[in-house]
């Protein structure tokens, strides 16, 4: 199957769903098409920055987070 068959074919799907399937799709393929876009920038962290952020999300796995309302208090 070439590229416009797939496309065709891929349409002719999505064409046929209810309102609430539909919403689901555009869900899926928003969030697969931004993770792609993610990876690419994830890719372009130093590797400093990628080990900071994978401490802060071990620090948030062992509740060792801070509250905003504790590092920003109101004014």
């Amino acid at each position: 199957m070439n590229t416009a068959e797939l496309k065709l074919k891929i349409f002719r799907q999505i064409d046929r769903l209810d309102k609430n399937k539909l919403k689901d799709i555009y869900g899926l393929l928003t969030n697969y098409i931004n993770g792609q876009q993610d990876s690419a920038d994830w890719d372009k962290l130093s590797s400093k920055q990628k080990n900071g952020i994978y401490q802060a999300i071990d620090e948030l796995d062992k509740a060792k987070q801070v509250l905003n309302e504790k590092v920003i208090p109101k004014v």
